[in-house]
């Protein structure tokens, strides 16, 4: 780690703590050769999988994407959209796969959803699997409420 006031390649670790949930390492160090104190941020480097679409297309995973299609269904709903996008970006990353559909990610989004929230969960389902008429919702509701 170069110094940033001198460009010396030696330094010593002072302190260390984690931050962002123990994703991160904050550390603050000293130049050994003009003594001057700096911090540092360490970061797990991690490979995003690529999401294989529908029309077979692919794109690498994009968290905020999902975000956003919680935050529609959780609208004025006591639900705490990012923990459940945390959730989602857990199970697809912890999958360890290069590859993945959007479908198994609608998937898993529903079953956090469903966990936290029935009528956000009814909502991402109504967008997500694209009813045309009344009766399919209908369906879909007489399975929830099973």
């Amino acid at each position: 780690m170069k110094c940033p006031h001198c460009g010396c390649e030696e330094s010593k670790v002072i302190d260390s703590r984690p931050i962002e949930e123990n994703s991160s390492i904050k550390r603050r160090r000293e130049c050994l050769n003009c003594q001057a104190r700096f911090t540092t941020f360490e970061t797990i480097e991690t490979i995003l999988p690529m999401v294989i679409k529908k029309d077979g297309g692919r794109e690498f995973f994009d968290k905020k994407k999902v975000l956003a299609g919680i935050i529609k269904a959780c609208q004025k709903r006591p639900v705490d959209s990012v923990a459940i996008a945390n959730a989602v970006e857990n199970n697809v990353l912890n999958s360890l796969r290069s590859e993945i559909s959007s479908v198994e990610i609608g998937e898993m989004i529903m079953s956090e959803l469903i966990k936290a929230d029935a009528v956000a969960y009814i909502r991402f389902v109504s967008v997500y699997r694209d009813f045309n008429d009344v009766e399919s919702f209908m369906k879909e509701l007489k399975k929830f409420l099973k």
